[in-house]
């Protein structure tokens, strides 16, 4: 029986996962990693602590979550000194990601020497984005100078639902139109088309597209521009502001979608006007991304808010009915993977839950059988 283990190494945190084949043997997470009376002093010693409690025996390999692949990669790869190098050169398009995933390649490595170590890239499964969803309209040559271009994130977590989509569905993966909405605190819509990525929210960075729990999504260019000329904001101070103070946080006060609730069913008007402004963006890129793919045979659900918070499932496709989408208010308030639509509707509604390290560890454990 095959043994893979996956490190996800976020910002913040290190979320590890030990399996045999299917079944998970060991997991847990380490938090607040670097923040003044929080976790570990960095990623390199909370990698060496989970690593230090696991029996480690009979792995057949390590995947590694990495959020930018860049261009170079769009598929999971076998981790050698030239792919760390290449991963090393994408930090300046993920700064807060990237090095804490080094950080735990770098680790695994040193500790588990001969073991097949992965890396699972989140912008590779969107690789198959046309280029008409790619290209932002500047101009080219200092686009292509810059590596200014749409990229996508959560991809991992896109791939493993539009395939357990599937597979609820009884349909085949390759014949499947899906929509399908991450909401986390982090938060992206992508059109899937017989298992390809051919639009997604997200762009160059994990800012774009939708509203999330701290980051603004869409917004007019303009507005940097007049805050750094008429408020005298820095670079820095606009970035932390769209980044960190922004989504629900900025409007609301809160940056959990369950508080937002929470208050707006009290009756604070803060909440009432962030959910709405939640849900509305939600609802266009639905129906953009129905006009993109022509058909859609499921839009389905995912993550933290997505998966939990029926009022936003709710609004989020209200008055789509048109085009075949409907929530049924009974199915909604259930619990666990399953469909929401009512019986018999044009388009499946789903919710299921994501699992972005099983999908590493899948890819992880393909990429250690061809190597072997």
């Amino acid at each position: 029986m095959s043994r893979v283990l996956v490190l996800n190494c976020g910002s913040s945190s290190v979320k590890y996962r030990l399996y045999d084949g299917d079944e998970v043997r060991d997991k847990g997470t380490v938090e607040r990693i670097g923040e003044p009376g929080g976790g570990p002093v960095d990623h390199e010693t909370a990698v060496r602590q989970i690593l230090g409690t696991l029996d480690l025996s009979g792995l057949s390999a390590v995947g590694h979550r990495v959020v930018h692949g860049g261009e170079r990669f769009g598929e999971p790869v076998l981790i050698d000194d030239q792919v760390l190098d290449a991963i090393h050169d994408l930090v300046p398009l993920a700064p807060l990601h990237n090095p804490p995933n080094l950080a735990g390649i770098e680790v695994a490595r040193e500790a588990l020497p001969g073991v097949p170590q992965v890396a699972v890239f989140d912008t590779a499964f969107h690789r198959t984005l046309p280029e008409a969803a790619a290209t932002y309209a500047i101009d080219r040559d200092i686009a292509e100078r810059y590596g200014v271009r749409r990229y996508g994130f959560h991809g991992t977590s896109h791939a493993y639902v539009s395939r357990r989509t599937a597979e609820l569905l009884d349909r085949p993966y390759d014949r499947l139109n899906t929509i399908t909405l991450h909401l986390g605190n982090g938060a992206s819509a992508c059109a899937v088309a017989g298992g390809r990525s051919v639009a997604t929210s997200m762009g160059m960075s994990p800012l774009e597209g939708l509203v999330m729990g701290t980051r603004s999504g869409d917004l007019d260019p303009t507005i940097i521009f007049h805050l750094r000329r008429e408020g005298g904001l820095s670079v820095d101070d606009i970035d932390d502001l769209l980044n960190h103070r922004s989504g629900l946080l900025g409007l609301a006060g809160v940056n959990d979608m369950r508080e937002v609730l929470a208050r707006r069913a009290a009756g604070d008007p803060a909440a009432a006007l962030a959910f709405d402004v939640y849900c509305r963006r939600l609802t266009g890129y639905v129906g953009a991304y129905y006009a993109l793919l022509g058909r859609v045979d499921a839009v389905t659900f995912t993550a933290g808010v997505g998966e939990h918070a029926a009022p936003v499932r709710a609004a989020a496709l209200a008055g789509l009915d048109r085009l075949g989408i409907a929530v049924d208010p009974a199915r909604n308030e259930g619990q666990g993977d399953r469909v929401i639509s009512p019986e018999g509707a044009e388009v499946t509604v789903c919710v299921i839950a994501t699992d972005e390290e099983r999908e590493i560890a899948r890819a992880a454990r393909q990429v250690a059988a061809e190597q072997g």
